[in-house]
């Protein structure tokens, strides 16, 4: 049984899944879901149920579950709006409207604070810059600002660098990152890790790391969530799942790149039963 639906679900596209589930239930009058639900349980069951929602549904029930509960997982909320595009965020906001009647802003606003908190705001109104022209003139000018908002000044001027990496476009803010090096002999990212602390700081470094390399940022947070003391089950889920038609190829590549072996053969030795075999189903094997 395991064995067929882990053949079944993990080798389509969420398309044909959200096909599936239809059918099903026009064959046995039961939600597919509510039948995985029942059948199946812990990470696999997870894992199934998350196949089987459509993406935008997908992020939002994630962002739900870190919000809900005692204390929100940042973690979580700063990969998911740091690594989604425009579209994917006004996807997911239109999906957490429906499922709560409450604004995604809204909820946001009562759970993370401080500067941390702005950043997250500013990256879940989705409504980062798409131009893909790249201003040199401006990616300098924004350069020397973060240079003397943070390294040049005494104490870091936090709203810059929120300012100008949650708003400007990706292509834009690779150049101000080659320029920032320019001016100041660092990257960006080992100022922000000098100058700043706490989740400010894992949310900027984020933006950063998905600037340059967002398949690279997600393979080190699959390595993160199985190395260290137990395996974090809900990080593998949500980067496999969520990425799995979007970069996936590229996270296997980086991931050999960084950490010297195959995706595939860390999940073979980290994860087990039918749990860790859907996941490999999923992640695929590289030549």
């Amino acid at each position: 049984m395991d064995k067929t639906l882990i053949e079944v679900l993990t080798q389509r596209s969420n398309a044909q899944r959200q096909l599936i589930a239809k059918a099903y239930e026009k064959a046995s009058g039961r939600k597919l879901v509510d039948d995985l639900e029942g059948d199946t349980h812990g990470d696999f069951e997870d894992l199934l149920v998350a196949l089987v929602t459509p993406p935008a549904i997908y992020d939002c029930q994630e962002v739900i579950r870190a919000i809900k509960g005692a204390g929100t997982t940042e973690s979580t909320l700063t990969e998911i709006f740091a690594s989604r595009s425009n579209r994917q965020i006004r996807a997911l906001s239109e999906a957490y409207l429906a499922e709560t009647g409450r604004s995604v802003i809204h909820d946001l606003q009562s759970e993370v604070s401080g500067d941390y908190g702005k950043a997250l705001l500013i990256l879940a109104e989705g409504k980062r810059d798409e131009t893909t022209n790249v201003d040199t003139a401006k990616a300098k000018a924004d350069a020397k600002a973060l240079y003397e908002a943070g390294e040049k000044k005494w104490g870091t001027d936090e709203e810059k660098f929120i300012d100008i990496l949650c708003h400007r476009s990706v292509p834009q803010l690779r150049q101000t990152l080659i320029e920032y090096k320019n001016i100041s002999k660092k990257t960006l990212q080992e100022s922000i890790e000098s100058e700043m602390s706490g989740n400010l700081e894992k949310v900027l470094v984020a933006i950063v790391k998905c600037v340059k390399n967002a398949p690279a940022y997600l393979a080190e947070r699959l390595f993160k969530s199985m190395k260290g003391a137990g395996t974090t089950e809900s990080t593998l889920t949500r980067i496999l799942v969520s990425r799995s038609e979007i970069d996936l190829l590229d996270i296997r590549a980086e991931y050999k790149k960084l950490f010297g072996y195959t995706l595939y053969s860390q999940l073979e030795s980290e994860v087990s039963g039918s749990y860790g075999d859907a996941l490999k189903h999923l992640c695929g094997q590289d030549d």
